[in-house]
């Protein structure tokens, strides 16, 4: 019998859960890495990496309006291109929930220590980590409402703060920080570009728990396009508040909590970083939320053992899924793999975006002319001007990162070679 979930994550659900996903805790340091690059054109490359996501962010929303079950790239890569293909787009995307989950957690220990100095030790950290994990695996666990409401609850948590920033941080620039400065080198404002688009990465999160969305073909769409434009507007703010108000913001170490001081005084910077607890517990909770469900979606193809697609009589959620994933999300945290998940995430999202997009014009001549429910305007040319950008991103891209997730994709070929005889047993 086909195992069953519950479509309880509704509209502002989703676009809640894009937002959790995209804004982190990189945009607690990013402001002082992309003005060291590229000075005041800093806020030129946030609108660069904008449009650039917003065409790839077109592509994910036709495409998914084609799907309603759960799975996301995984699930468009399979129908697309073929069974290895599509496992091996959702083991690197389950790998890269995995790495960026602990370096979140990480983060999220490192800000404790500003009003919890005991996360600082050893036994301390390890103690945190294991509650934080243990609190998410459980909200997603006992079912899915409970989950999205939490993430509501975080994302309106970190959007007033930030918007708190915002707003208040206007009263407090100087615009002569804002004075012609000399136009950025190539390598600098390229640099920044690199550095802004990968922060704006994450929104694929969304699409993964379809088959728990109520209606993700008319809803996804919607909250794909509605959270980039929230996310960018948000972003390019957040830059020029930093600009105007931080006098040394290319060596800033916590450039928003350096904002919070200068214009709330010493509360300031334990708002800020409250706030910076807040935004990583959200977005860790999306990952939470998304990570099994790619186990569920491949164990329901057969190309993992069955036992995956167990649901929880009471709570209809993939408990079995929900208790590997936090497993493996606990053990990456305990070791450190900040640098890993730092390097690895980045070709991994970059390599299950190209499949995407590449699977829109193909999706567009299999349906004999049907129109998605949702149709990107000039989307073909638009898929093809993605993959472009994402193979430019590709070349730019450090030797080290490559063979890492090409360490990670063979590695998954291994999985694929080895779980598919026992599915196929199972099956007969």
């Amino acid at each position: 019998m086909k195992a069953t979930l519950v479509r309880g994550i509704r509209k502002w659900d989703l676009l809640a859960l894009v937002i959790n996903s995209v804004v982190g805790g990189g945009i607690f340091g990013l402001p002082a890495r992309a003005y060291a690059l590229a000075g005041v054109y800093s806020l030129v490359a946030y609108l660069v990496c904008a449009v650039a996501i917003f065409l790839i962010t077109l592509c994910f929303a036709e495409v998914a309006s084609r799907f309603e079950d759960t799975g996301g790239p995984y699930l468009y890569a399979r129908s697309t291109f073929g069974p290895v293909t599509g496992f091996e787009v959702g083991w690197l995307s389950w790998i890269v929930r995995l790495t960026a989950f602990a370096a979140l957690c990480n983060l999220f220990a490192d800000y404790l220590t500003f009003f919890l100095p005991i996360s600082s030790t050893t036994a301390g950290r390890a103690i945190v980590v294991t509650i934080v994990v243990t609190i998410l695996a459980a909200a997603n666990f006992v079912g899915v409402r409970l989950a999205s409401v939490a993430g509501n609850i975080l994302v309106v948590g970190k959007l007033v703060t930030l918007l708190l920033l915002v707003f208040v941080g206007v009263f407090f620039v100087n615009l002569q920080n804002y004075a012609a400065a000399d136009i950025p080198s190539r390598p600098g404002f390229s640099g920044a570009v690199l550095l802004l688009l990968f922060a704006f990465t994450g929104f694929e999160i969304a699409v993964i728990p379809a088959g728990e969305s109520a209606d993700p073909r008319g809803n996804l769409p919607f909250a794909l396009l509605a959270g980039a434009a929230i996310v960018a507007l948000l972003y390019v703010a957040i830059q020029a508040v930093c600009i105007g108000i931080v006098p040394q913001l290319a060596s800033s170490q916590k450039p928003l909590a350096d904002v919070g001081e200068q214009i709330l005084g010493p509360a300031g910077a334990a708002v800020i970083s409250l706030g910076a607890l807040i935004s990583v517990t959200g977005t860790m909770n999306a990952i939470m939320l998304a990570a099994p469900r790619l186990l569920f979606a491949m164990a329901e193809q057969r190309q993992l053992p069955r036992f995956m697609t167990a649901t929880h009589p009471r709570f209809h959620t993939p408990h079995i899924a929900i208790l590997i994933t936090a497993i493996g999300m606990l053990g990456l945290t305990l070791t450190g793999t900040f640098a890993f998940a730092a390097t690895l995430s980045t070709i991994i999202r970059l390599t299950t975006y190209a499949v995407t997009c590449a699977a829109l014009p193909i999706l567009r001549r299999r349906s004999g002319g049907k129109a998605a429910p949702f149709s990107a305007p000039a989307g073909s040319a638009v898929a093809v001007i993605s993959m472009l950008l994402i193979g430019w991103l590709y070349l730019s891209s450090s030797w080290i990162e490559v063979r890492l997730a090409l360490l990670a994709a063979i590695l998954g070929l291994f999985v694929f070679v080895i779980a598919r005889p026992r599915t196929t047993r199972t099956a007969s």
